[in-house]
């Protein structure tokens, strides 16, 4: 009797939490929610969270959509789009699901008026993942503030060809690196790890992780071409930084790529979004598509012979959702209808995405605050923290005879000539490329010197253009200054960043794009007659600075060559030209480091420096004058500039390298640690590096391989010793039977300058 006193008590309990909708309960555990909704959906609703549509149409019928994207608007419009598209959801949808709303965050929020931080690129080359940890959470409280829920950043893809028009939007070459620079960024969007595995957090939003994976090892550097790629490579190199991000940062979403390995696109590779992601690295996120990724397994991979095939093959891959419109997923309404496919595993995709909106809070979160935007975006605070990981992230490449600093003393007039002298480029995924945003080079220079040096500017040529009718004026000014600053670079595509668009507002300068998503390139010498120009400007004879500013690494063999001082500013965002000015002129001490090796030539593609042994040529197998080692007939395999390489106005002496211990086992740890001086005479950062190599490997394995930094700063003479920790799975591999293991041998500990340039070693061995 008693048994049956307490079904009918229990029976009594779930009809009450049935009539009472406790999934609009915040106190009630986020599963039961989840499933308190999940059961109250009719199949078109579930397949409404599924898929998504632009932030002006949110609704199709009664059916919500998942996701809701912010056209190019202002932050204000976006906000008043947000508030009315939310509020329309809540009234005239049946259950009054929120829609996540989306955006644009890969160097701030991709709308007029948010705060334009400099390209990823540029974020890489900071080596200071405290920085970017601190930029992603002004970004997250900006775009909150007009109502964006998630953000599609940030990309944990590898820079391996320069011809690739995306490099510009990746973190670096090296995976240690990316993985640092990613999570970082994630941590300052989402929150502590910890805390956003409950949920996020005030004033933070949800990350993706993009793009999974190997969509950046194109072939021949075209975008969305296949990836050429071993599985040992691919889980060696390609997917660590992935991993980091959700077991590290627990990142809510992953983007799958538009890519294929081995003949199966991203979309559809069971073996990535469900074997590895999922049952491997226990991702509990869901999987957002990239825009068309679905409806292109018919149209543009030709494995799914119509719109059904699609959908069917994205939904058993893993794929949750659907986006930037319901093209292929509607589809699976008669699919589940006719039998073809099972409701239990669009329920599966759908409780992954109703999680997230629990965890966001977006069924209690306010509607943002007009009112309160000017007061929360694009502050002063926010643009000085801008400016300073521009500052921090341009690299002084070449300073013969200290030609750098200028002294504001010493010179009477300046040239600053180029392209690129008087328009910002922000690279793409920018709301704009109008000067009103943001500080030129030009306008830098001239608000640092003032009335104390003569400023002749000449814009010499255009970006792409063979027209060398401005090179008189160019000469004409260098030949009336005393030195001569040339701004070369390219232009990179704006707004959503896809090539496919093309269009432009009136006030936008109508340079063509040579970077960027979509704007790939076959010679990555310096493009149109730029090159020209320097080297006219150069036969004046007066002292010249190349600065580039660039969404991509040039062949500079000649300008490494003739050019007294380079400096390599990528995309600085709204305050790079005071950045650049400053570094210019020594109010600041450059420390950026490449964050990828930069070629000799287009025919050395690829080149990065964690290569195995048998690729790195004889630049690092000289072998004997009688034997000599690999190389190219004309040229070596080096690269031009190494990664990890960058100069400073001070100089840094390393010392008394030391190990914990010279021996280890699978539960030891080592201790490492090594002593920095300033033993110049102007206060700097130095990026101290730590790479590890074994010496021998049951499988190739690379040379070095970056397992710890530290960015430091140093007054004139002052002595830091910094430390380092090595673990067995620091010098883990792929072994031939594809596990993950670290076998016994020696290997070595380097701390170096860059990867060319070790100044220390020890030799430990793990037993």
């Amino acid at each position: 009797m008693g048994k049956r006193i307490q079904l009918l008590i229990l029976m009594l309990g779930l009809a009450t939490i049935t009539k009472a909708q406790v999934y609009k309960d915040p106190k009630a555990p986020i599963p039961v929610r989840v499933t308190d909704l999940l059961r109250r959906m009719t199949l078109e609703e579930k397949i409404g969270q599924m898929t998504a549509s632009d932030l002006d149409k949110p609704l199709n019928g009664d059916i919500a959509y998942g996701v809701c994207a912010s056209p190019f608007l202002s932050v204000g419009d976006v906000a008043k789009q947000s508030i009315a598209a939310k509020k329309e959801v809540r009234k005239k949808s049946r259950l009054g699901i929120p829609p996540i709303q989306i955006g644009e965050c890969l160097h701030g929020q991709l709308a007029a008026g948010a705060t334009i931080f400099p390209q990823a690129i540029n974020q890489g080359c900071t080596f200071n993942p405290a920085l970017i940890q601190q930029m992603g959470s002004v970004i997250a409280y900006e775009a909150l503030s007009s109502g964006v829920d998630q953000a599609l950043s940030p990309l944990f893809d590898l820079i391996r060809d320069p011809r690739y028009g995306r490099v510009e939007e990746c973190y670096s070459e090296d995976p240690y690196l990316v993985t640092a620079m990613g999570t970082a960024f994630v941590r300052g969007m989402q929150g502590d790890a910890a805390q956003s595995r409950i949920g996020i957090g005030k004033d933070k939003v949800m990350c993706t992780a993009k793009h999974f994976a190997a969509y950046s090892i194109t072939t021949a550097g075209i975008n969305l071409s296949p990836a050429e790629i071993g599985e040992r490579e691919l889980r060696s190199m390609i997917l660590p930084p992935f991993k980091a991000a959700i077991q590290q940062a627990n990142i809510y979403s992953v983007m799958p790529a538009y890519n294929e390995i081995d003949g199966i696109p991203a979309h559809a590779n069971s073996f990535l979004l469900n074997q590895i992601l999922r049952k491997e690295w226990g991702f509990t996120g869901y999987i957002f598509s990239d825009y068309d990724g679905l409806i292109m397994l018919n149209t543009f991979h030709k494995v799914a012979k119509d719109k059904e095939t699609a959908a069917m093959m994205g939904l058993k891959a893993g794929v949750d959702l659907e986006s930037p419109q319901p093209d292929v997923y509607p589809k699976l309404i008669e699919l589940v209808k006719s039998g073809s496919i099972k409701e239990s595993l669009i329920d599966t995709a759908v409780a992954r995405i109703l999680t997230a909106k629990f965890k966001a809070g977006l069924f209690e979160k306010a509607a943002p605050d007009t009112l309160q935007l000017k007061a929360r975006v694009h502050t002063t605070q926010h643009i000085a923290l801008s400016q300073q990981i521009a500052e921090e992230s341009i690299v002084l490449l070449k300073n013969d005879k200290q030609l750098l600093p200028l002294n504001i003393n010493n010179i009477k007039s300046l040239a600053v000539i180029g392209p690129n002298a008087n328009q910002v480029q922000y690279g793409d995924y920018s709301p704009t490329r109008d000067n009103l945003s943001g500080t030129t080079v030009l306008a830098g220079i001239k608000e640092l010197v003032g009335n104390k040096v003569k400023v002749n500017y000449a814009k010499g040529c255009d970006l792409i253009a063979n027209d060398k009718s401005g090179f008189d004026e160019a000469i004409n000014a260098a030949n009336n200054s005393d030195a001569v600053v040339v701004v070369l670079g390219t232009t990179s595509v704006i707004f959503q960043g896809v090539g496919w668009n093309g269009h432009l507002p009136a006030n936008e300068p109508k340079d063509p794009f040579t970077c960027g998503e979509g704007y790939d390139v076959t010679d990555i010498n310096p493009q149109g007659v730029q090159r020209d120009l320097l080297q006219a400007l150069y036969k004046t004879g007066k002292p010249v600075i190349l600065v580039l500013v660039n969404g991509r690494p040039w062949s500079i063999t000649w300008e490494k060559e003739k050019i007294p001082a380079i400096l390599e500013a990528w995309y600085p965002g709204e305050k790079g030209g005071t950045a650049i000015a400053n570094i210019l002129f020594g109010k600041v001490n450059p420390s950026g480091r490449l964050n990828v090796s930069i070629p000799q030539s287009t025919g050395h593609i690829p080149v990065y420096y964690n290569m195995v042994n048998s690729n790195k040529g004889f630049y690092h197998n000289p072998g004997t004058p009688d034997k000599p080692g690999q190389d190219y007939v004309f040229s070596s395999t080096a690269p031009l500039f190494p990664f990890g390489f960058g100069l400073s106005y001070t100089t840094f002496d390393y010392s008394n390298i030391k190990v914990s211990a010279e021996q280890f086992g699978i539960n030891d740890k080592i201790e490492v640690s090594v002593d920095v001086k300033n033993s110049g005479n102007v206060t700097g950062k130095e990026v101290v590096q730590m790479y590890l190599g074994n010496k021998i490997n049951s499988v190739s394995a690379p040379v070095m391989a970056l397992k710890g930094f530290d960015k430091i700063s140093l007054h004139p003479g002052e002595t830091k010793t910094v430390k380092f920790t090595v673990s067995p799975d620091d010098i883990a591999i792929y072994n031939t039977e594809m596990k993950h293991i670290t076998e016994p041998g020696t290997f070595d500990i380097m701390i170096a300058r860059s990867a060319e340039d070790v100044v220390l070693k020890k030799t430990v061995e793990f037993k």
